[in-house]
């Protein structure tokens, strides 16, 4: 396996989470990081800025770059593109992990609200795939990560909340199309999910609070196996709805009790997990321990 020294990752929504978790994971082999994020002042509920994010990814033994960008505008895209490239010389990696969530029923979903899922999740990721793909066909291993659910296609998970399926689900439509439109080119396509509730801000403050926190992995389940995903040749791995903890199986592990916010806690299943999943996997989520 290869290791992203030198490389260069552009990751959206890395001032916190599981965006900031990716770019510490690349840190550790000395990659260039652009924390590609809105927030530049501290949020009274969420942790964290780009310049916190940035002294997080130094300190790990990164190159940091601190983008303010709300990436629901082409020209903060396209400048935020042109900064990492005149920082670190081009990009390797695009991470597409910025995400807003309202898990509402149809008529309790205000259009303010949805157009901001649809613009964040769906069209932020479309654009920004769209700004570096010209910088990932000069990269010698491209790929493109969305942090997106297996296209799974369930009247269950739609719905509870139409509009934030259609939204998340919109970042796997844009793997499954780029996947295949720019295989010829060796640019990797693919979507990475977890098989459990993931402890991160949103489910402290909207998603369950400290019960499903205790009931959730920590954000590093993620960033391992995206960094397994991006560190593969790209030619030869494009156009996956990969699972962590498949991901993370398939190169050797099977103890997951380090990533547990509490040990020996019953774990929450994610929304949009396959039940087929669970039928080749011998995953503890959704059983004890």
């Amino acid at each position: 396996m290869a290791d992203l020294r030198g490389k260069t990752l552009f990751i959206t929504g890395a001032s916190r989470g599981i965006g900031l978790a990716i770019g510490l994971r690349a840190a550790r082999d000395g990659a260039n990081v652009a924390i590609v994020a809105k927030t530049t002042q501290p949020h009274p509920k969420l942790p964290g800025t780009i310049y916190t994010a940035a002294a997080e990814i130094e300190a790990a033994g990164g190159h940091a770059l601190a983008v303010a960008c709300d990436i629901r505008f082409e020209d903060q895209v396209e400048a935020a593109v042109a900064q990492t490239v005149a920082a670190f010389g081009g990009i390797d990696v695009c991470v597409n992990n910025a995400s807003a969530i309202s898990l509402t029923r149809t008529l309790k979903t205000d259009m303010k609200r949805f157009d901001l899922m649809m613009q964040i999740n769906l069209r932020g990721t479309f654009l920004c795939s769209k700004a570096t793909i010209p910088h990932l066909l000069a990269s010698s291993n491209p790929h493109i990560l969305n942090l997106g659910p297996p296209l799974d296609m369930e009247a269950k998970w739609f719905a509870p909340h139409v509009a934030y399926t259609i939204a998340k689900f919109g970042m796997s439509m844009c793997t499954l199309g780029m996947a295949e439109e720019f295989r010829k080119d060796g640019i990797a396509v693919n979507s990475l999910w977890p098989v459990s509730t993931i402890d991160t801000a949103a489910i402290r403050n909207l998603l369950g609070g400290e019960t499903v926190a205790n009931m959730s992995r920590s954000a590093e389940i993620l960033s391992d196996a995206a960094y397994a995903i991006v560190t593969r040749p790209s030619r030869e791995c494009t156009g996956n709805f990969f699972i962590d903890e498949e991901v993370l199986r398939a190169q050797g592990t099977t103890d997951f009790s380090a990533y547990a916010t509490v040990p020996d806690e019953r774990l929450a299943r994610d929304f949009f997990v396959p039940d087929d999943f669970f039928a080749r996997v011998p995953s503890k989520v959704g059983s004890a321990g």
